[in-house]
Protein backbone atom coordinates (compact mmCIF):
# COMPACT_ATOMS: atom_id res chain seq x y z
CA UNK A 1 0.00 0.00 0.00
CA UNK A 2 1.46 3.33 -1.03
CA UNK A 3 0.40 6.64 0.52
CA UNK A 4 0.89 9.91 -1.27
CA UNK A 5 2.55 11.99 1.49
CA UNK A 6 1.12 15.33 0.40
CA UNK A 7 -2.42 13.96 0.23
CA UNK A 8 -2.13 12.25 3.62
CA UNK A 9 -0.95 15.51 5.18
CA UNK A 10 -3.69 17.55 3.56
CA UNK A 11 -6.26 14.94 4.48
CA UNK A 12 -5.28 15.20 8.12
CA UNK A 13 -5.74 18.94 7.92
CA UNK A 14 -9.18 18.61 6.35
CA UNK A 15 -8.27 19.62 2.82
CA UNK A 16 -7.53 16.30 1.13
CA UNK A 17 -6.85 16.28 -2.57
CA UNK A 18 -9.37 14.27 -4.59
CA UNK A 19 -8.73 12.55 -7.88
CA UNK A 20 -5.00 13.41 -7.99
CA UNK A 21 -3.78 9.80 -7.95
CA UNK A 22 -0.33 9.25 -9.49
CA UNK A 23 0.26 6.16 -11.61
CA UNK A 24 0.70 3.03 -9.50
CA UNK A 25 -0.48 4.62 -6.26
CA UNK A 26 -3.74 5.51 -4.57
CA UNK A 27 -4.13 8.57 -2.41
CA UNK A 28 -5.64 8.28 1.03
CA UNK A 29 -8.28 10.84 1.91
CA UNK A 30 -9.04 11.28 5.60
CA UNK A 31 -12.64 12.21 6.35
CA UNK A 32 -13.73 12.85 9.93
CA UNK A 33 -17.34 12.73 11.07
CA UNK A 34 -18.06 14.78 14.20
CA UNK A 35 -20.63 12.93 16.31
CA UNK A 36 -21.46 13.43 20.00
CA UNK A 37 -20.79 11.84 23.37
CA UNK A 38 -19.85 8.16 23.26
CA UNK A 39 -22.95 7.22 25.30
CA UNK A 40 -25.36 8.83 22.82
CA UNK A 41 -26.71 7.80 19.43
CA UNK A 42 -24.58 10.02 17.17
CA UNK A 43 -21.37 8.18 18.05
CA UNK A 44 -22.41 4.60 17.18
CA UNK A 45 -24.27 5.76 14.07
CA UNK A 46 -21.20 7.74 13.04
CA UNK A 47 -19.06 4.64 13.51
CA UNK A 48 -21.35 2.57 11.29
CA UNK A 49 -21.35 5.19 8.53
CA UNK A 50 -17.57 5.73 8.77
CA UNK A 51 -17.04 1.99 8.41
CA UNK A 52 -19.46 1.80 5.49
CA UNK A 53 -17.97 4.62 3.41
CA UNK A 54 -14.31 3.77 4.07
CA UNK A 55 -12.37 1.79 1.50
CA UNK A 56 -8.64 2.38 1.99
CA UNK A 57 -6.06 0.88 -0.36
CA UNK A 58 -5.82 -2.87 0.06
CA UNK A 59 -9.41 -3.30 1.24
CA UNK A 60 -11.40 -6.26 0.05
CA UNK A 61 -14.47 -5.85 -2.09
CA UNK A 62 -17.85 -6.39 -0.48
CA UNK A 63 -19.36 -9.86 -0.34
CA UNK A 64 -21.57 -9.03 -3.32
CA UNK A 65 -18.52 -8.09 -5.36
CA UNK A 66 -19.17 -4.35 -5.30
CA UNK A 67 -17.23 -1.54 -3.69
CA UNK A 68 -17.66 -1.25 0.08
CA UNK A 69 -17.12 2.48 0.09
CA UNK A 70 -15.19 5.33 -1.47
CA UNK A 71 -11.85 4.17 -2.95
CA UNK A 72 -8.96 5.57 -0.93
CA UNK A 73 -11.20 6.99 1.81
CA UNK A 74 -10.46 6.54 5.51
CA UNK A 75 -13.42 7.88 7.49
CA UNK A 76 -13.50 8.09 11.29
CA UNK A 77 -16.21 8.94 13.81
CA UNK A 78 -14.98 11.55 16.28
CA UNK A 79 -16.63 12.07 19.69
CA UNK A 80 -17.58 15.71 20.29
CA UNK A 81 -19.83 18.02 22.31
CA UNK A 82 -22.61 17.58 19.77
CA UNK A 83 -24.45 19.66 17.19
CA UNK A 84 -23.25 23.16 18.03
CA UNK A 85 -19.65 22.06 18.38
CA UNK A 86 -19.84 20.11 15.10
CA UNK A 87 -21.32 23.03 13.15
CA UNK A 88 -18.61 25.31 14.51
CA UNK A 89 -15.84 22.85 13.67
CA UNK A 90 -17.11 22.31 10.12
CA UNK A 91 -17.26 26.07 9.57
CA UNK A 92 -13.72 26.44 10.93
CA UNK A 93 -12.42 23.61 8.74
CA UNK A 94 -11.31 21.39 11.63
CA UNK A 95 -13.89 18.71 10.75
CA UNK A 96 -14.72 17.52 7.25
CA UNK A 97 -18.28 16.67 8.30
CA UNK A 98 -20.50 16.10 11.31
CA UNK A 99 -23.97 15.36 12.62
CA UNK A 100 -25.99 18.48 13.38
CA UNK A 101 -29.56 18.94 14.53
CA UNK A 102 -31.70 20.63 11.89
CA UNK A 103 -32.46 23.59 14.16
CA UNK A 104 -28.80 24.20 14.99
CA UNK A 105 -27.82 23.93 11.32
CA UNK A 106 -30.50 26.47 10.40
CA UNK A 107 -29.36 28.93 13.07
CA UNK A 108 -25.68 28.52 12.17
CA UNK A 109 -26.26 29.05 8.45
CA UNK A 110 -28.52 32.09 8.93
CA UNK A 111 -26.79 33.66 11.93
CA UNK A 112 -30.01 33.61 13.97
CA UNK A 113 -31.14 31.95 17.20
CA UNK A 114 -28.13 30.94 19.25
CA UNK A 115 -25.88 32.32 16.49
CA UNK A 116 -27.34 35.83 16.72
CA UNK A 117 -24.45 38.30 16.62
CA UNK A 118 -21.97 35.62 15.59
CA UNK A 119 -20.52 35.07 12.09
CA UNK A 120 -22.82 33.05 9.84
CA UNK A 121 -21.68 29.56 8.89
CA UNK A 122 -22.55 30.29 5.27
CA UNK A 123 -20.41 27.42 4.01
CA UNK A 124 -22.44 24.78 5.88
CA UNK A 125 -24.00 22.25 3.50
CA UNK A 126 -26.10 19.10 3.94
CA UNK A 127 -25.23 15.59 2.78
CA UNK A 128 -28.38 13.84 4.03
CA UNK A 129 -31.17 13.81 6.57
CA UNK A 130 -30.62 10.80 8.81
CA UNK A 131 -33.37 10.24 11.39
CA UNK A 132 -35.68 12.03 13.83
CA UNK A 133 -34.03 12.94 17.15
CA UNK A 134 -36.51 12.58 19.97
CA UNK A 135 -36.56 14.85 22.98
CA UNK A 136 -36.20 12.41 25.84
CA UNK A 137 -37.01 13.80 29.27
CA UNK A 138 -35.84 11.11 31.67
CA UNK A 139 -36.89 11.14 35.35
CA UNK A 140 -35.82 8.88 38.20
CA UNK A 141 -38.68 6.58 39.18
CA UNK A 142 -40.16 7.87 42.42
CA UNK A 143 -39.06 11.47 41.78
CA UNK A 144 -42.66 12.67 41.61
CA UNK A 145 -42.14 14.06 38.11
CA UNK A 146 -45.03 13.23 35.79
CA UNK A 147 -45.19 16.37 33.62
CA UNK A 148 -42.81 19.10 32.50
CA UNK A 149 -44.48 21.44 35.03
CA UNK A 150 -43.37 19.08 37.81
CA UNK A 151 -39.74 19.97 37.08
CA UNK A 152 -40.07 23.15 39.11
CA UNK A 153 -37.63 23.02 42.01
CA UNK A 154 -36.13 19.73 40.82
CA UNK A 155 -32.52 18.86 40.07
CA UNK A 156 -32.46 18.82 36.27
CA UNK A 157 -29.59 18.50 33.78
CA UNK A 158 -30.09 20.41 30.53
CA UNK A 159 -26.99 18.87 28.89
CA UNK A 160 -23.58 20.43 28.47
CA UNK A 161 -22.70 23.87 27.07
CA UNK A 162 -22.19 23.71 23.29
CA UNK A 163 -24.81 21.02 22.78
CA UNK A 164 -27.99 21.35 20.75
CA UNK A 165 -29.85 19.65 23.60
CA UNK A 166 -29.20 22.60 25.92
CA UNK A 167 -30.54 25.04 23.35
CA UNK A 168 -33.76 23.14 22.84
CA UNK A 169 -34.23 22.25 26.51
CA UNK A 170 -34.46 25.98 27.19
CA UNK A 171 -37.06 26.38 24.44
CA UNK A 172 -39.13 23.54 25.85
CA UNK A 173 -38.98 24.87 29.39
CA UNK A 174 -40.02 28.29 28.12
CA UNK A 175 -43.03 26.78 26.35
CA UNK A 176 -44.19 25.47 29.72
CA UNK A 177 -43.53 28.77 31.50
CA UNK A 178 -40.30 27.69 33.18
CA UNK A 179 -36.77 29.05 33.19
CA UNK A 180 -33.52 27.76 34.65
CA UNK A 181 -34.16 29.94 37.71
CA UNK A 182 -37.15 27.74 38.52
CA UNK A 183 -34.90 24.66 38.69
CA UNK A 184 -31.76 23.38 40.29
CA UNK A 185 -30.12 23.32 36.88
CA UNK A 186 -27.00 21.37 36.01
CA UNK A 187 -25.16 21.10 32.71
CA UNK A 188 -23.89 17.57 32.17
CA UNK A 189 -23.25 15.13 29.35
CA UNK A 190 -25.84 12.38 29.07
CA UNK A 191 -23.63 9.73 30.69
CA UNK A 192 -22.70 12.04 33.58
CA UNK A 193 -26.36 12.92 34.08
CA UNK A 194 -27.30 9.23 34.00
CA UNK A 195 -24.66 8.44 36.63
CA UNK A 196 -25.96 11.17 38.93
CA UNK A 197 -29.56 10.09 38.44
CA UNK A 198 -28.50 6.54 39.28
CA UNK A 199 -26.90 7.57 42.58
CA UNK A 200 -29.85 9.79 43.51
CA UNK A 201 -28.19 13.20 43.19
CA UNK A 202 -30.20 14.20 40.10
CA UNK A 203 -33.94 13.99 39.51
CA UNK A 204 -34.16 14.24 35.71
CA UNK A 205 -32.29 15.12 32.54
CA UNK A 206 -32.91 16.07 28.92
CA UNK A 207 -31.41 14.09 26.05
CA UNK A 208 -32.00 14.74 22.37
CA UNK A 209 -31.11 11.58 20.51
CA UNK A 210 -32.45 8.66 18.61
CA UNK A 211 -33.85 5.90 20.76
CA UNK A 212 -32.71 3.64 22.22
CA UNK A 213 -29.99 5.73 23.83
CA UNK A 214 -27.36 3.51 25.49
CA UNK A 215 -27.12 5.45 28.75
CA UNK A 216 -30.92 5.58 29.10
CA UNK A 217 -31.24 1.88 28.32
CA UNK A 218 -28.84 1.07 31.14
CA UNK A 219 -30.81 3.23 33.57
CA UNK A 220 -34.06 1.55 32.57
CA UNK A 221 -32.55 -1.86 33.32
CA UNK A 222 -30.75 -1.01 36.56
CA UNK A 223 -32.33 2.00 38.27
CA UNK A 224 -35.86 2.46 37.05
CA UNK A 225 -36.98 5.54 35.13
CA UNK A 226 -40.00 7.28 33.69
CA UNK A 227 -40.15 9.08 30.37
CA UNK A 228 -41.98 12.39 30.76
CA UNK A 229 -44.29 13.45 27.91
CA UNK A 230 -43.71 16.70 26.05
CA UNK A 231 -47.25 17.15 24.78
CA UNK A 232 -50.41 19.18 25.13
CA UNK A 233 -51.11 22.81 24.21
CA UNK A 234 -47.60 23.88 25.26
CA UNK A 235 -45.96 21.44 22.85
CA UNK A 236 -48.39 22.40 20.09
CA UNK A 237 -47.41 26.04 20.57
CA UNK A 238 -43.76 25.04 20.34
CA UNK A 239 -44.37 23.32 17.00
CA UNK A 240 -46.16 26.36 15.61
CA UNK A 241 -43.45 28.76 16.72
CA UNK A 242 -40.46 26.75 15.52
CA UNK A 243 -40.87 25.00 12.16
CA UNK A 244 -37.86 22.73 12.71
CA UNK A 245 -39.70 20.88 15.49
CA UNK A 246 -41.99 17.95 14.69
CA UNK A 247 -44.38 15.84 16.74
CA UNK A 248 -42.93 12.50 17.73
CA UNK A 249 -43.53 9.44 19.89
CA UNK A 250 -41.27 7.07 21.82
CA UNK A 251 -42.89 3.61 21.82
CA UNK A 252 -43.47 1.33 24.80
CA UNK A 253 -40.74 -1.06 23.73
CA UNK A 254 -37.97 1.54 23.37
CA UNK A 255 -36.72 0.92 26.94
CA UNK A 256 -37.23 -2.05 29.27
CA UNK A 257 -40.33 -1.68 31.49
CA UNK A 258 -40.76 2.00 30.54
CA UNK A 259 -44.04 3.33 29.12
CA UNK A 260 -43.79 5.22 25.84
CA UNK A 261 -44.72 8.90 25.57
CA UNK A 262 -45.59 11.59 23.07
CA UNK A 263 -42.81 14.08 22.57
CA UNK A 264 -41.24 16.35 19.94
CA UNK A 265 -38.22 15.90 17.72
CA UNK A 266 -35.76 17.57 15.39
CA UNK A 267 -33.93 15.95 12.49
CA UNK A 268 -30.36 14.73 12.60
CA UNK A 269 -28.60 15.80 9.42
CA UNK A 270 -25.15 14.91 8.15
CA UNK A 271 -23.48 18.20 7.26
CA UNK A 272 -20.25 19.20 5.56
CA UNK A 273 -18.57 22.29 4.13
CA UNK A 274 -18.93 23.82 0.70
CA UNK A 275 -15.12 23.66 0.61
CA UNK A 276 -15.17 19.87 0.36
CA UNK A 277 -14.74 18.76 -3.27
CA UNK A 278 -17.91 18.00 -5.22
CA UNK A 279 -16.55 14.66 -6.47
CA UNK A 280 -15.70 13.57 -2.94
CA UNK A 281 -19.11 14.41 -1.46
CA UNK A 282 -20.84 12.80 -4.44
CA UNK A 283 -18.89 9.60 -3.78
CA UNK A 284 -19.57 9.77 -0.03
CA UNK A 285 -23.30 10.27 -0.65
CA UNK A 286 -23.40 7.34 -3.05
CA UNK A 287 -21.56 5.16 -0.53
CA UNK A 288 -24.05 6.11 2.19
CA UNK A 289 -26.90 4.75 0.12
CA UNK A 290 -25.38 1.57 -1.32
CA UNK A 291 -26.54 -1.95 -0.45
CA UNK A 292 -23.61 -2.70 1.84
CA UNK A 293 -24.29 0.39 3.96
CA UNK A 294 -27.95 -0.59 4.13
CA UNK A 295 -27.00 -3.93 5.68
CA UNK A 296 -24.68 -2.31 8.21
CA UNK A 297 -27.26 0.27 9.28
CA UNK A 298 -30.05 -2.28 9.60
CA UNK A 299 -28.00 -4.64 11.75
CA UNK A 300 -25.78 -2.21 13.64
CA UNK A 301 -28.19 0.03 15.59
CA UNK A 302 -31.93 0.33 16.14
CA UNK A 303 -31.89 3.88 14.76
CA UNK A 304 -29.94 2.77 11.69
CA UNK A 305 -33.14 1.30 10.27
CA UNK A 306 -34.66 4.80 10.23
CA UNK A 307 -31.95 6.12 7.88
CA UNK A 308 -33.58 5.73 4.48
CA UNK A 309 -33.02 7.16 1.02
CA UNK A 310 -36.68 8.15 0.64
CA UNK A 311 -36.37 10.47 3.68
CA UNK A 312 -32.86 11.70 2.83
CA UNK A 313 -34.12 15.24 2.14
CA UNK A 314 -36.63 15.56 5.01
CA UNK A 315 -36.15 18.41 7.48
CA UNK A 316 -33.10 19.92 5.80
CA UNK A 317 -33.13 23.67 6.31
CA UNK A 318 -29.73 24.46 4.75
CA UNK A 319 -28.54 24.03 1.15
CA UNK A 320 -27.36 20.66 -0.07
CA UNK A 321 -23.71 20.24 -0.99
CA UNK A 322 -23.43 20.22 -4.83
CA UNK A 323 -22.02 16.70 -4.73
CA UNK A 324 -24.96 15.41 -2.71
CA UNK A 325 -27.41 17.36 -4.87
CA UNK A 326 -25.99 15.75 -8.00
CA UNK A 327 -26.54 12.29 -6.53
CA UNK A 328 -30.14 12.97 -5.48
CA UNK A 329 -30.95 14.42 -8.90
CA UNK A 330 -29.65 11.26 -10.52
CA UNK A 331 -31.88 9.21 -8.18
CA UNK A 332 -34.91 11.33 -9.03
CA UNK A 333 -35.34 12.78 -5.54
CA UNK A 334 -34.74 16.27 -6.93
CA UNK A 335 -36.10 17.44 -10.26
Amino acid sequence: MRINRRTALLGGLGAAAWGATPAGAQDITFFRIGTGATAGTYFPIGGLIANAISNPPGSRACADGGSCGVPGLVATAVASNGSVANATAIAAGTLQSGFVQSDVAYWAYNGTGIYEGRPKAEGLRAIASLYPESFQLVARKGSGIKTVADLKGKRLSLDEPGSGTLVDARLILSAYGLTEKDLKAEYLKTQQAADKLKDGTLDAFFSVSGWPNGAISELASTTGIDLIPIAGPEAEGLLKKFSFFASDEIPDDAYKNVAGVKTVSVTAIWATSIKQPEALIYAVTAALWNANTRRLLDSGHAKGKAIKLDTALHGIAIPLHPGAEKFYKEKGLIK
